[in-house]
């Protein structure tokens, strides 16, 4: 059976994409689930977490998705896969301008390795260009982490606009699997108003565990380890185990 496909989508920066991406990709994995993390996001912060130099890279996801090459896989990074970027990747918009359903780019390449995994996890760049269009397009799911924090609600309506707009016209398929609130600090009262007003997009979409702030998400990127393996005793790592498992239970 084809792999579930599931974009990590929002188009602000720092909510915790990248976080989400590497974390509920290792979990997944350690349950049972054969995983693909795709980093489409020019920053290369995912290529960065997971261990890699991204300018040590001579074949990332940009010469799969412009050159239509095969893609560059790095296999069983504490039991994933990944399709890495670098900084190459933001030339992709320009080179891919005049191009003929240049939104299916990255479904033509996700599709070639698609019977080789049961879930494929894009991390997108915090943008509504054509990196972010093409990971809706290709996916089947999208999980939409949202900062508890008033600034970050702001631009919810238009991020959901957008998902709407790639179902009507481009991905029919498509479903919300989730809205993951994340950086939830239980001692503010703005990061309490921020998930009250979250959880009433529940009747758009679940609502999935809250992921709490924690330095230790910082810490554990800067070692380039999943939280897991940098402090498995860390709270946080049952949330996100409860999210792998909501995920594969509902859309695997």
């Amino acid at each position: 059976m084809p792999a579930s496909i599931i974009t990590v989508f929002n188009q602000s920066g720092g909510v915790g994409k990248t976080t989400v991406s590497q974390n509920v990709g290792y979990h997944l994995a350690q349950l049972k689930t054969k995983v693909l993390v795709v980093d489409i996001d020019p920053q290369s912060s995912l290529t960065a977490f997971m261990g890699l130099e991204p300018m040590d890279l001579g074949k990332t996801v940009y010469n799969a998705v412009v050159h239509k090459e095969e893609p560059a896989i790095k296999h069983d990074i504490y039991g994933v896969d990944l399709l890495p970027a670098n900084i190459n990747l933001s030339r992709a918009e320009m080179e891919l301008a005049g191009v003929i359903m240049r939104d299916l780019r990255l479904k033509q390449v996700l599709d070639k390795v698609r019977n080789n995994y049961d879930v494929i996890l894009i991390d997108c760049p915090p943008s509504l260009g054509i990196l972010s269009i093409m990971s809706l397009v290709a996916a089947t799911h999208v999980i939409v982490p949202i900062q508890t924090e008033f600034k970050a609600l702001k631009g919810t309506e238009m991020l959901l606009n957008t998902i709407m707009e790639v179902i009507n016209a481009a991905n029919p398929d498509l479903k919300i699997a989730g809205i993951i609130p994340t950086m939830y600090d239980n001692r503010l009262s703005q990061a309490g108003k921020s998930l009250e007003a979250i959880q009433q997009l529940a009747q758009l979409a679940k609502i999935l565990p809250i992921i709490p702030r924690a330095t230790d998400f910082a810490n554990a990127s800067q070692d380039r380890l999943p939280l897991a393996v940098y402090n498995s005793k860390h709270p946080a790592v049952k949330v996100l185990h409860d999210i792998a498992q909501i995920l594969k239970g509902n859309v695997l």
